[in-house]
């Protein structure tokens, strides 16, 4: 039996090894192109923020911030949180650094880790990668419906097919507060069906009833009042108008009515985005986002309409996996550097830099002495040429290339070497 090591990776965390690097790369170019073509500019947030900031943020009776979130407090007496999502830190920085002096609407993207304390399974970490995009100041349903598409057009160029958009309207705050107490009223009279969490909730906020996964809750939440038919004149345009952008770009997407989102922040708008498959529900939503009018003015800001959502690359990962993505192979270099001697190796790391500082790929096994063993390793890579640097020829300041289809040898200036192998290279 293996001896179990000493140390391991925390529980719900992971390593990104060489092989699956490749999947988050090509996430990660998606969104690059994505964000170029569409004028969003990249921003970083610290991985630590104030814990006021979630609670205010994110909301003090969502489950992140019960249940979910890596707090800790400093040397210093600070109560520091983990990035638990992305929008509040967003925020923050917007407000701080005085975006709203800029040209509006300001577009801005990121890509990194965030911290949940949850169970973990399927599609869900405790350590997860997010990439997102945020629009502040504009108050128009067109970012709305862009914010979705970019979204689709992502997951598209990565290849997932069948994408579903699963949206619903959660009104704001002219309208919201006549529906929770159709939502109490209507939940109070079935208190002891519910779960103990959406018993809390009904309290606390009963919109979050709605975004129970529990059987029980759903068979409820199925029978209960629709905001969508509650919704006030604006918010009902809003909606129209957003539904009306997604049929004109030929998006496929579900009215959801109880669809709310599991933060507090969002107005109108809340969207969901599914691959209709098997493996594509086993994952959960994929990008999901909405509006969040008040958020920036709630954190201390001014009156800023803002729209945006996020992504877990892992469960995107996943889904790139089980389809079988294939790789184009990196092509191989058609040169291999051999040396054999203490100052034909110091000669040899030099000609490499050379080569690198042309752009020219050049293979080595610096760490071996034996020739054979040098020449064993060129025929395996399948080079074209291999450059043998002896102790003779640092002497001489010259290099054997040898053409290893036919094995015909000759000698160059070493300060040659490089144009030589240039020039063999267009021919």
């Amino acid at each position: 039996m293996a001896k179990k090591p000493k140390f391991q990776r925390p529980t719900g965390m992971y390593d990104i090894l060489p092989e699956d690097q490749k999947y988050f790369q090509k996430v990660l170019r998606a969104c690059e192109g994505a964000a170029e073509f569409y004028g969003f500019e990249k921003i970083d947030t610290p991985v630590l923020e104030e814990t006021a900031l979630f609670e205010k943020g994110t909301g003090l009776s969502t489950d992140i911030v019960q249940k979910e979130m890596y707090s800790l407090r400093t040397k210093g007496g600070d109560y520091l949180t983990l990035r638990p999502e992305w929008t509040p830190g967003i925020v923050r920085a917007y407000i701080e650094h005085g975006m709203f002096n800029l040209p509006q609407p300001v577009k801005l993207w990121h890509f990194g880790p965030v911290f949940r304390h949850e169970r973990p399974q399927a599609g869900r970490l405790r350590e997860f990668k997010q990439f997102g995009f945020e629009v502040f100041g504009e108050v128009s349903s067109v970012i709305d419906a862009q914010i979705i598409q970019i979204f689709c057009n992502i997951l598209k160029e990565l290849r997932l097919k069948n994408i579903v958009v699963e949206i619903n309207s959660i009104g704001d705050s002219k309208c919201r507060p006549y529906y929770k107490k159709m939502l109490v009223s209507y939940f109070r009279s079935r208190e002891q069906g519910l779960c103990s969490d959406c018993r809390r909730r009904l309290r606390e906020n009963p919109l979050r009833i709605l975004d129970c996964k529990e059987e029980k809750c759903r068979f409820l939440v199925s029978q209960a009042p629709q905001l969508i038919d509650h919704l006030c004149e604006e918010c009902h345009s809003h909606f129209k108008e957003v539904l009306e952008f997604l049929d004109e770009l030929e998006i496929p997407y579900h009215l959801n009515p109880y669809l709310v989102r599991g933060l507090d922040y969002y107005t109108k708008t809340a969207f969901e985005i599914y691959e209709n498959s098997h493996e594509g529900r086993q994952q959960g939503a994929l990008p999901s986002g909405g509006r969040y009018d008040n958020l920036v003015k709630h954190l201390g800001g001014k009156d800023t309409p803002a729209s945006g959502g996020a992504s877990g690359v892992e469960r995107i990962v996943n889904l790139l996996k089980a389809r079988g993505l294939k790789f184009p192979q990196p092509p191989s270099p058609k040169i291999f550097l051999a040396q054999l001697g203490s100052l034909a190796k110091r000669k040899g790391v030099k000609l490499m830099e050379n080569f690198r500082k042309e752009r020219i790929p050049v293979a080595e096994s610096f760490g071996r002495d034996s020739l054979k063993a040098q020449m064993a390793r060129a025929n395996k890579l399948g080079v074209e040429y291999t450059l043998i640097l002896g102790q003779r020829e640092a002497l001489e300041g010259e290099i054997i290339v040898r053409d290893m289809e036919n094995g015909n040898q000759t000698t160059v200036k070493l300060d040659e070497a490089v144009a030589e192998m240039e020039k063999r290279a267009k021919k």
